[in-house]
């Protein structure tokens, strides 16, 4: 799968996530850093990429829908969080990630638990 993470993730996690296999790139790498929401979700969208990211703004779902997107991973930390957190939160991410696909959901990675949000389906 096609990724990318955004800047107040960094480069903790790639390594991670390319090992498991999926094509990472990062915000900065893309010269994003300091752009708007709207900016980096533009790109996702362009690019057929999931953004992971720790920004709660993009759990607003009318401002950045997705089910227009290859899907939406906010990672949940503690507010006292460790160095390891994020990848904590990702290794979470991977197991969900073998079991459902990600594309036009947006998921929100806690610690023990993720919330997916679902948009309804005309039948």
């Amino acid at each position: 799968m096609k990724f990318k993470l955004d800047e107040n993730i960094g480069k903790r996690g790639l390594e991670l996530l390319r090992t498991a296999g999926h094509d990472v790139e990062t915000v900065c790498e893309e010269g994003l850093g300091g752009e708007s929401d709207d900016v980096i979700f533009n790109s996702v969208v362009k690019e057929g990429r999931a953004l992971i990211t720790l920004d709660h703004d993009f759990c607003h779902v009318l401002r950045f829908p997705p089910e227009t997107s290859h899907g939406i991973v906010i990672l949940e930390l503690p507010p006292k969080a460790l160095p390891d957190s994020i990848n904590l939160r990702l290794k979470d991410f991977l197991a969900i990630l073998s079991t459902r696909p990600l594309k036009n959901e947006l998921w929100i990675v806690e610690p023990c638990r993720v919330r997916i949000h679902q948009t309804e389906k005309e039948g």
